[in-house]
């Protein structure tokens, strides 16, 4: 009678224990229900340089939490860490490269990274304390530029095309240096040992006979690419800003939808209107 008893006992706290647990991952499903009922934010964390970068991601901010994604901006003054943090997964998505740069770090570094979306172009420019125009600078004077070799290319093919330098045929521009230059009407001198977030500080320091900024940076610092420089880049440059991420994740539904959102034309018009045309969309 007593082992009856025990055994009704214990199929009683069996059923009453499954009962419970079958009340809790009902509550755990229910509250996941009903998550998704309030429209709970999927989080989306982007990576890129303050200006002009992080300024256009908190305009696209609101657009993006309508689609049901919370935007956390991370910013960055440099242009290797925005990389490094993507590759090692604390970013979702960076905003700050252009297309040669981010070629450049994949061979480099062997990211396995893709180009999810174009958003815009930042022309670079040409600065000086000195001269009003290129057709001013002497002979032999000494031009500044970054120690980012993905952007001695084009700081060359500007040159060349502004008429100052000449490179060989063969060379391809996005890869041009310094050694590719084959006529030099005014004996230039170029010196290349300066990181990039420091040339508007060499050029407040009325460092070099000429400098080139590149736009995101003079903005930064204070500049407008449109007024203080004697000489801009071409407005078709390929050199167009984009979002990169890890190869597959392109085609997830967030990046689309920051793409669509930083493409769309209340974005690209709020781009306009900011920068006056030192920050160019790409539609």
């Amino acid at each position: 009678m007593k082992k009856f008893l025990f055994g009704l006992f214990a199929a009683v706290l069996v059923l009453a224990l499954a009962a419970c647990g079958t009340k809790d991952e009902g509550s755990k499903d229910n509250a996941a229900s009903d998550g998704a009922e309030k429209g709970e934010k999927t989080s989306l964390v982007v990576g890129a340089s303050n200006t002009p970068h992080a300024v256009i991601l908190e305009e696209a901010k609101p657009l993006l939490a309508e689609k049901g994604y919370d935007l956390t901006i991370e910013s960055y003054t440099d242009y290797v860490l925005p990389n490094k943090d993507l590759d090692e997964g604390t970013l979702d998505a960076n905003y700050f490269q252009h297309i040669p740069y981010l070629e450049s770090q994949i061979a480099d570094f062997g990211y396995d990274f893709v180009n999810a979306g174009a958003i815009h172009i930042e022309p670079i420019g040409v600065y000086s304390k000195k001269y009003d125009s290129l057709e001013e600078l002497p002979d032999g004077a000494t031009i500044l530029i970054s120690n980012s070799v993905a952007d001695h290319g084009r700081v060359l093919a500007m040159l060349e095309e502004k008429g100052l330098i000449k490179l060989a045929d063969d060379v391809e521009k996005v890869k041009a240096e310094v050694g590719d230059i084959v006529e030099n009407p005014k004996n230039l001198e170029f010196d290349a040992n300066y990181e990039a977030a420091l040339m508007p500080q060499l050029y407040n320091n009325d460092e070099g006979d000429a400098l080139l900024i590149n736009s995101n940076f003079a903005i930064d610092a204070g500049l407008n690419p449109m007024e203080d420089s004697i000489a801009l880049e071409d407005k078709e440059s390929p050199y167009v800003n984009v979002i990169a991420v890890k190869s597959g994740n392109e085609d997830s539904d967030a990046i689309k939808a920051l793409v669509e959102v930083l493409t769309s034309e209340q974005i690209q018009d709020f781009i306009l209107k900011e920068w006056s045309g030192s920050v160019v969309p790409v539609k």
